[in-house]
């Protein structure tokens, strides 16, 4: 008879609403597990299959904790601030307020079909006064820490989304959620010091259980390097020296240094260009900055002569002077030494420009060089035309003894920089937390004060972005007229917004007591709860999110408002379910505007929620993409059958204290050896093959089940399964699946005793032979012989090859 999933799954999902499982206990006590998803931006187009991969993932390993008697915190909320909420509400000519409710009120109920063990109890919402409010005294604990700080500076600039973007949010040079070509724009920004922070983000990767690509990730945006600056110099024009520093993590190379390039917008530019060659530098300089995006490295190496030149300090010659369009002010010094023997965007130019080209590294590909093949090479060989260097190995010797050199003659100093630059925090929009800060033409800025806060988000009717650089919140004088805090006079509300980000970099604090009232968490919830055990979520935000989450805790940590500095001990990252779509002819990422979404509430009512969880595991390793195929379901739906139809037969299962055969036994427990151990190491699509495994034997040879071995069998089907799971418990248990625990196989009756040999005759597989573990040759030859006689016959044995629990091949010659 069939599963009966709809009216079960019913059932127990109304009986899991009314009263909930595994909800976290309130009394710091025992072991805990904080089991955490990252928390989904509610979209209008709802959830699709995808969200489910990660989602059925940690709930495994949240109710094997569970079960395993730990007090369990697995939490959901929203991540409902920003761009995408505000750009969606404007195309549907909705509030964004509305737009959002709509779209949790959807997500929570399809949500409540994975049958997760989430404690409703602890839900925030990023866009709750009640949340958004210590999302605000974060930021003014930065304030008054001197990390945060305004600028009027050329930010990234959207002209769709009309706003500005942080760095981490430009991709090859386009806006990350829109696609539309980014552009500079200089605007009045607040802006984050996580720069200071550099050294602790990447020295602490080490010590967390992360992906090792999602480290490395981490590692090159902060892009550490270490090297020496120069003093380079010039003149100004009344005739003044101008000291010229360039960072370089290759000084081995100052002998080929050819030219120095320099940013087109860097201050030095202004005293350095000789009259009569303003007016062109300036033409050229604007024109850059016009067009530049952040993705340079694509970009045409163009440039222009300034007129001016440098001097090498090392090798007391005069090099041109060059702005170029491949040079960032805030990258290094701005200026940089050109040396197109040996780098590739320098040789470029070099080549563009007919400058000369001296090659300083004797090399095999230097031979070639010489011999006409042109280009540039990396600086891996022995130095050469490098004066007191000749002969020593570039890397090694060479870089030691310059860098002694330059800072004993004090022509430079040792120095590290990074590539990460400090994050652009406000944005021009209207749907984000507002920034806590007055403005005072007396006092100046001044952080609202902190029994004032939240500061409420006002209701607009007109919302959308202006353009301008402000904020919607701009227009509205009621609201942004106020009073200063410091000496009560007439003052300003600050107008921009915070990123999306802002909410999602802290809300993991807020989860295990979300409805405190006077501070943003609890000092023993925070000792007790946090770090976070297991963080699953896609690698799209190996980057930004985990950075700036990392910060915030850092921040917090060290103006002793936390007790750790990580906040996640353990990130798992799940690949993307793909799917092909008509529109583009490929397999790809899952999106209503390509056509290929499948939504999970169609795939529920046609198969079933345990079906889903199963196929969703059981599609290949979860931390790899994979492709969505629906007739992979039908596989899945009819193992479900399959095992509910042997557990409800009366004749598979024993009679409360009867014992089973020992086989029996020992089989149930090497299934949970490998199940367990394979759930372990995030293999769940394995630890689903030894089910099925278990089941074809166990169907095979009709086993007759202890309720002791079914009760183990249940609980581990649970994590997967969990209606059936709880269904079965009920009927065959008499009990419910909260009165069991999760329980580890013995390991000695996992052991082994009998295995499956091969039986080969030339190299073709002819048989198979179950033999004991360990059986020697002279017992397992006859038994062999005898299954593959018929290969035999007509056959002279010429060799037998045997090895120990794996094969027997027999060598034979045809009679």
């Amino acid at each position: 008879m069939s599963y009966d999933f709809q009216g079960i799954e019913k059932k127990w999902q109304n009986q899991w609403s009314n009263k909930p499982v595994a909800a976290a206990k309130s009394k710091c006590s025992g072991a805990k597990y904080y089991c955490l998803d990252m928390f989904p931006y509610p979209s209008g187009s709802g959830l699709h299959v995808g969200h489910w991969r990660g989602y059925v993932l940690s709930d495994i390993y949240a109710r094997i904790k569970w079960l395993e008697g730990y007090n369990v915190l697995h939490p959901m909320g929203w991540d409902a601030f920003g761009l995408p909420a505000e750009n969606d509400a404007i195309k549907k000519g909705i509030q964004p307020a509305i737009g959002t409710a709509n779209n949790i009120a959807n997500f929570k109920k399809q949500l409540k079909q994975i049958a997760a063990i989430y404690d409703w109890s602890k839900e925030v919402n990023t866009t709750d006064p009640e949340y958004y409010k210590w999302t605000q005294w974060i930021f003014l604990q930065m304030f008054k820490a001197g990390l945060a700080y305004r600028s009027n500076m050329p930010i990234n600039w959207c002209p769709s989304c009309l706003t500005g973007l942080a760095n981490e949010e430009v991709v090859n040079g386009s806006c990350e959620r829109c696609g539309a070509p980014v552009v500079q724009k200089q605007i009045s920004q607040w802006v984050l010091k996580i720069t200071e922070y550099a050294e602790p983000l990447l020295n602490d990767l080490d010590t967390l259980e992360w992906p090792e690509k999602v480290k490395l990730m981490q590692k090159n945006w902060i892009g550490k390097s270490e090297g020496v600056e120069i003093f380079f110099s010039t003149t100004d024009q009344s005739g003044k020296k101008v000291e010229l520093p360039i960072f370089t993590t290759c000084p081995e190379t100052i002998f080929g240094v050819n030219f120095l390039v320099i940013a087109p917008d860097h201050e030095l530019l202004e005293l350095i260009v000789p009259e009569k060659h303003t007016q062109e530098v300036a033409t050229y300089c604007e024109k850059v900055l016009a067009e530049r995006v952040k993705n340079v490295e694509s970009k045409d190496k163009t440039g222009v002569f300034t007129g001016a030149y440098a001097f090498n300090p090392v090798t007391k010659q005069q090099v041109p002077i060059y702005a170029t369009s491949y040079v960032l002010k805030d990258y290094g010094t701005g200026i940089v030494m050109g040396v197109p023997g040996h780098d590739e965007r320098d040789n470029e130019f070099a080549n563009k420009y007919n400058l000369p080209i001296t090659y300083v590294v004797e090399s095999d590909e230097y031979k070639k060089l010489i011999n006409g093949a042109g280009g540039c090479y990396s600086n891996e060989g022995t130095l050469i035309n490098s004066g007191p260097l000749n002969g020593l190995s570039a890397h090694i010797e060479g870089k030691k003894k310059i860098i002694d050199d330059i800072v004993k003659q004090q022509l430079g100093e040792r120095m590290v920089t990074y590539k990460l630059r400090d994050w652009i925090f406000s944005r021009q929009r209207y749907w984000g937390e507002p920034i806590p800060l007055i403005h005072c033409a007396k006092c100046g800025v001044m952080p609202v004060p902190e029994d004032q806060l939240p500061v409420v988000l006002p209701h607009v009717e007109k919302y959308q972005p202006t353009g301008t650089g402000e904020s919607p919140l701009a227009a509205i004088d009621a609201w942004v007229k106020t009073q200063c805090p410091n000496c009560a006079g007439p003052a300003k509300r600050e107008t921009n917004t915070m990123p999306q980000w802002a909410g999602s970099c802290w809300y993991f604090l807020r989860y295990p007591n979300p409805h405190l009232k006077d501070k943003p968490w609890d000092a023993q919830d925070m000792a007790y709860w946090l770090p976070v055990d297991l963080y699953v979520g896609g690698i799209e935000h190996a980057i930004l999110h985990l950075l700036y989450s990392r910060f915030y805790v850092k921040v917090l940590f060290k103006l002793g408002h936390l007790p750790f500095n990580e906040p996640f001990k353990h990130l798992f990252n799940q690949g993307m379910v793909l799917k092909y779509s008509e529109l583009s002819g490929h397999v790809e990422k899952m999106s209503k505007s390509k056509g290929n979404v499948v939504n999970p509430d169609d795939m529920v009512e046609q198969y079933g929620s345990d079906a889903l969880r199963l196929y969703i595991l059981f599609m290949g390793p979860p931390e790899l993409d994979c492709e969505w195929q629906d007739a992979g379901l039908e596989g899945i739906k009819r193992f479900l059958n399959r095992l509910w139809n042997y557990l409800t037969n009366p004749e598979h299962i024993l009679a409360f204290g009867q014992q089973e055969d020992s086989a029996t036994t020992r089989r149930l427990h090497k299934f949970l050896k490998d199940y367990q151990e394979r759930i372990t190491h995030f293999k769940p699509n394995t630890a689903i093959s030894a089910m099925m495994e278990w089941l074809n034997d166990t169907t095979a040879q009709s086993t007759k089940l202890s309720t002791a071995s079914v009760e183990r069998l249940l609980v581990a089907l649970s994590v997967m399964a969990p209606h059936m799971a709880s269904e079965l418990v009920e009927q065959l248990l008499k009990k419910s699946l909260s009165d069991c625990s999760w329980q580890p196989y013995d390991p000695l009756l996992a052991q082994v005793d009998e295995l499956t040999i091969a039986i080969q005759v030339n190299g073709k597989l002819r048989g198979n032979l179950l033999v004991k573990k360990g059986a020697i040759q002279p017992d397992v030859e006859p038994k062999a012989r005898e299954l593959i006689a018929k290969w035999l016959d007509q056959a002279t044995v010429i060799k037998v090859i045997f090895v120990t629990d794996r094969l027997i091949s027999f060598v034979v010659k045809n009679n």
